[in-house]
């Protein structure tokens, strides 16, 4: 197995423009073609499943990490290295933290937003010190950023926030940036 492993929080809809299939598809194949391995949510639909199926394709190692009630509603994958049935969707969380050395944010929706939330949460109270990236695919980060500098705005967090995360402006970017991380923990 890779000795460096990058969770990605993605949606489990493919969304509306075929350019975030064609991201997801990219990470997935730069992930594996780095010699990374990719945890993902271990669904076999939309974004998730483009960027496992794509992975698996360049030789990385996969794992799914996926409750067991969601095994029917989002059809695990199949094939995997490796998937870990939990319980929960906060077990779920913990294995996919557990697992990463980096955390890639690709376009999605509640859940993402969700996991991205948590982990940076957990980052800002101290709890890990992984780097975070938002891959701004068609500008779907930018609102996320609004949100976190309307907080700062407005006394609810502090500038410091904006240094829990990075935004990269392409897959590209995000990969060599993974590259780097990669090599620094090498």
């Amino acid at each position: 197995m890779a000795s460096f492993s990058v969770t990605v929080f993605c949606g489990s809809s493919p969304g509306v423009d075929p350019a975030y299939a064609a991201a997801a598809a990219s990470l997935g194949r730069g992930i594996g073609a780095a010699g990374m391995a990719l945890v993902f949510g271990g669904g076999n639909v939309g974004l998730m499943g483009i960027t496992a199926g794509a992975a698996l394709a360049a030789g990385a190692h996969v794992t799914g990490i996926i409750p067991d009630f969601l095994r029917q509603r989002e059809v695990e994958f199949p094939g995997l290295s490796e998937l870990i049935v939990t319980d929960s969707m906060h077990t779920r969380k913990r294995r996919m933290f557990a697992l990463g050395d980096a955390f890639v944010v690709m376009p999605g929706g509640l859940g993402t937003l969700d996991e991205t939330i948590e982990i940076l949460t957990w980052k800002q109270l101290g709890q890990h010190t992984k780097p975070i990236i938002l891959v701004d695919i068609l500008g779907w980060a930018q609102p996320f950023v609004a949100m976190v500098e309307q907080a700062i705005d407005r006394g609810f967090a502090r500038e410091t926030v904006c240094d829990l995360f990075e935004v990269q402006p392409s897959v590209e970017a995000a990969l060599a940036r993974l590259e780097e991380l990669c090599a620094v923990a090498g």
